[in-house]
């Protein structure tokens, strides 16, 4: 009996040494421990073993937190500074002493590039093409991902471009328009499918190389284009559903004058003709309305716009950055009220920002 009982076939099974992530308990308790660490600390917890860091590249690490509400938001900001040379730096949003920090890792042949693409994709950021002085616009395309802290090249553009609209619509990546090189043609988009690391190569003669911004807004991508004959605005949309860009010149586009964004569903722009003003595109009444004008101690033209949750981020010159919460909105004989973030003691100009959550 002794034997039968002191068999291992009866006894639970031996987890192997230093195989637990916390000793002494199971894993989905420790996954709910670890998985509150704030995001800033993540890069350390990488370090205490390889079972750690591959936990935390794992898809059942950022559904644990997200699904326990504790994904957070970081806010990465393209910049170039007086002497041309390209930089990155990131923003915690949820840290109680917000400041932007530099990132250090950037991919050297991007320092000197201008009409560079910049786009989030899931946890991952992408920088596409661009040009300078001395070199032909780029096909190149790198990949920096956020939960391993490295920059990696990908499939490149079909076309090499410059200067061009860069959009997210349903998983995949759109690269529309602009500055090509002698073998590539303007009046083209590339579409990028993470999932094959594949580019795939379409052509519409409503595609102009004079693009100015672009937006995505009810399931479809806005660009913004500008005329050079007769100087007018006007917009291209595109319908994935039927793969056509088809040209708009409703009052939308007449008040789109500035950097956007949608929140809630509705198009917000700043006006940075006199100052900076936020302006909201009715839908129902197909008109612009007025939110409100941001400080001029505050803001600092040019300036980038980012949305995060119900919240506007207003990135200028410096980095110096105010956020409005689009939920309590309120003004001071006109001015929003808002927070602000102290900018760097330096001139850099912002290119373009975007936001991860994990």
């Amino acid at each position: 009996m002794d034997s039968v009982l002191g068999s291992n076939s009866l006894e639970e099974p031996i987890q192997p040494p230093g195989r637990s992530l916390l000793p002494g308990l199971p894993d989905d308790i420790a996954l709910s421990i670890l998985s509150r660490i704030p995001r800033k600390y993540h890069h350390n917890l990488k370090c205490v073993s390889k079972r750690w860091k591959d936990l935390l590249s794992s898809e059942e690490w950022y559904s644990c937190r997200e699904k326990n509400h504790l994904a957070e938001t970081w806010i990465y900001a393209l910049c170039r500074d007086k002497s041309e040379r390209v930089s990155c730096y990131v923003l915690d949003l949820n840290s109680s002493k917000r400041c932007w920090k530099r990132m250090k890792s950037l991919p050297t042949c991007s320092f000197k590039r201008k009409g560079m693409g910049f786009e989030a994709m899931g946890k991952k950021l992408y920088l596409l093409g661009g040009c300078s002085w001395s070199e032909d616009a780029t096909d190149e395309v790198y990949c920096y991902d956020t939960s391993k802290n490295s920059w990696i090249k990908v499939a490149p553009l079909s076309s090499a471009r410059c200067y061009f609209a860069c959009e997210v619509l349903n998983e995949k990546l759109y690269a529309i328009g602009g500055l090509c090189s002698n073998s590539g043609d303007p009046q083209s988009w590339d579409v990028y499918d993470p999932c094959s690391n594949t580019w795939e190569s379409h052509l519409d003669k409503n595609i102009q190389n004079e693009i100015e911004s672009s937006i995505v807004m009810d399931g479809k991508i806005y660009v913004r284009l500008h005329s050079s004959v007769d100087s007018q605005a006007y917009a291209m949309v595109y319908e994935p559903s039927s793969g056509m860009w088809q040209r708009s010149d409703s009052e939308m586009v007449s008040g789109w004058r500035g950097p956007a964004v949608i929140v809630d569903e509705t198009l917000y722009v700043l006006d940075q003709s006199s100052g900076t003003r936020l302006m909201m595109w009715s839908n129902e009444d197909k008109e612009w309305l007025p939110v409100g004008r941001f400080s001029a101690l505050l803001t600092r033209p040019p300036c980038q716009l980012v949305a995060v949750g119900r919240r506007i981020v207003v990135v200028g010159k410096g980095l110096s950055s105010v956020i409005f919460d689009v939920s309590n909105g309120r003004t001071m004989e006109g001015v929003m009220v808002s927070s602000s973030i102290p900018r760097l003691d330096s001139d850099i100009d912002v290119l373009a920002c975007k936001c991860i959550t994990i």
